[in-house]
């Protein structure tokens, strides 16, 4: 089954967010601005890019959640991948902006609600098959940092096989493109509090 390109639609919210939030977006080096062009060139071709219905691929949102003194990270046991990575998933309907869903994102896996810096981290575009599809997609991450208030306490929903915290230099065996990202999100919030 071939899937068409679809034009961008002026009245989708969500999507004209995703790609503003990605065309002011400083990417941090060469392999982040190349991505960012494909994404920027895969909105453009696609007014369902945000939707999961995108079989050729959809845009997603994740984020970084760090403890209150910046020193741990919360990480799921993802079910699908088998790894602990960070917390996050697809767009939604209800999410006006790519932050919302970022926001919501975290709020679902780990029971509390963050304070999220609305700019992103990092990109990161990877292959999965995702609940309902037979063949693989592709997911274009885009990926933030959030701080959980003080005594923030986790419950792991259905979504995950497990989820704990670990010290951010003490990280479990996770991709490279993981501890990429909680170094990145270590280095953002650190500049922040200054």
């Amino acid at each position: 089954m071939t899937s068409e390109p679809v034009r961008a639609d002026a009245d989708d919210v969500l999507h004209a967010d995703v790609r503003a939030t990605l065309e002011a977006w400083a990417a941090p080096d060469v392999d982040q601005e190349s991505l960012r062009q494909v994404y920027l060139a895969f909105l453009a071709a696609r007014a369902d890019a945000t939707r999961r219905t995108c079989a050729p691929g959809h845009v997603t949102a994740s984020v970084v959640v760090l403890s209150a003194d910046r020193r741990r990270v919360l990480l799921t046991l993802h079910p699908l991948v088998g790894r602990w990575l960070q917390l996050g998933g697809h767009l939604e309907d209800a999410d006006a902006t790519l932050a919302d869903a970022a926001r919501r994102e975290a709020r679902e896996e780990s029971g509390f609600d963050v304070t999220l810096d609305p700019v992103p981290v990092d990109l990161h575009c990877h292959p999965i098959t995702c609940k309902g599809y037979t063949h693989p997609t592709r997911h274009l991450d885009v990926r933030f940092v959030a701080v959980a208030a003080e005594g923030a306490r986790e419950q792991r929903s259905e979504e995950s096989d497990d989820l704990r915290w670990f010290g951010v230099d003490g990280l479990p065996d996770v991709p490279a493109e993981v501890s990429t990202l909680i170094r990145r999100g270590v280095e953002r919030m650190a500049t922040r509090r200054r």
